[in-house]
């Protein structure tokens, strides 16, 4: 049984009493209070009431700052977790300093089309999968029977990028690269080129799996959970054997906001604003293929565990073969 009393000049308590269940809340308006002690008495009676009252005191501010404390320091990508979710904090106040039983689809409905007028469809999936993931930490604890950003439509993304690097443009990025302040940017930019590594892989590389008289670099952690050794070019050969280096440590180091500064500042000096790092991956696998690599050699080098994520490269390759037939034929015509 709910009843509804007043508690002063401006607010009005509801309690409700039920199956041996107590819960009660103050509210601004007496409407409020009858509407909540309904939704309450329905929950106990369909046998699905969860006490909210934990997320009812606690804001959504200080469930991501207990994230970053507790469980950003235990993934792989902890440092770019905190920093997304920093800057989360930073933008979205109202909606941080809201508590976790206030939030609603609709909060992170807004904040995706209010992203999207600035950054792309995929950061933005990304940035609402951080979301998620951090709500679903404490899901359960606070009684919430529901993720909110769960039932968020993510943007459609076209992740298939054909950026390739133009005649010269390389020679461009690593003369830009040459005036920073950072060395080890045009190195990792090199390496890039020439292993096809992903930027995450670039930075964790250290020292003791490189085998220089192999040329052969293990990775024992990649993005997709499997570890893999990535054949090295003669001219990142040369380029490993030129570094100083220890029989432990990293390769490269530069944290990933470091990399990520130069590398901007770089392709603006050089004009080719266009281009992203990621895109430089892309450029060595389609060198790959023009040099007359098969599919699954292709992919033992990348990582790929998808082929038909490859399969853009090979039809580029047929088409290229198909050039070479119809010059072959043409000449012999």
């Amino acid at each position: 049984m709910a009843t509804i009393h007043k508690r002063g000049s401006w607010q009005w308590q509801a309690k409700v009493r039920k199956k041996g269940i107590r819960a009660s809340k103050t509210f601004e308006t007496k409407a409020e209070a009858e509407d909540w002690a309904s939704v309450i008495e329905s929950e106990i009676v369909r046998g699905v009431y969860v006490d909210r009252s934990i997320a009812e005191r606690t804001t959504f501010r200080e469930v991501i700052e207990r994230y970053i404390k507790e469980e950003a320091p235990r993934h792989k990508g902890g440092q770019s977790e905190t920093l997304r979710l920093e800057r989360f904090m930073r933008d979205e106040v109202a909606l941080v300093d809201r508590t976790m039983a206030m939030l609603r689809v609709s909060d992170f409905e807004k904040y995706r089309d209010k992203r999207l007028e600035k950054i792309k469809p995929g950061s933005i999936k990304r940035e609402l999968g951080l979301l998620q993931i951090v709500i679903e930490h404490v899901r359960r604890d606070m009684g919430l029977l529901e993720n909110p950003v769960k039932d968020v439509k993510r943007p459609r993304v076209n992740d298939q990028r054909d950026v390739r690097l133009q005649p010269g443009e390389e020679q461009k990025l690593l003369e830009a690269l040459d005036e920073g302040r950072n060395p080890w940017a045009k190195t990792a930019v090199i390496l890039a080129i020439e292993t096809a590594m992903r930027r995450g892989e670039l930075l964790d590389l250290r020292w003791e799996h490189i085998n220089l008289e192999k040329s052969v670099a293990h990775l024992p952690e990649t993005k997709n959970g499997f570890k893999r050794d990535v054949p090295l070019s003669p001219r990142a050969k040369a380029l490993l054997k030129e570094m100083p280096h220890s029989i432990a440590g990293r390769v490269l180091p530069l944290s990933p906001n470091a990399l990520k500064k130069c590398f901007e500042r770089a392709r603006t000096k050089a004009g080719l604003e266009h281009v992203n790092f990621h895109d430089l991956r892309h450029e060595a696998t389609s060198r790959l293929f023009e040099a007359g690599w098969n599919i699954m050699e292709v992919a033992a080098v990348t990582g790929h565990r998808d082929l038909q994520s490859l399969k853009r490269y090979t039809q580029l390759r047929a088409e290229d073969l198909a050039k070479k037939m119809s010059n072959g034929l043409s000449e012999n015509a």
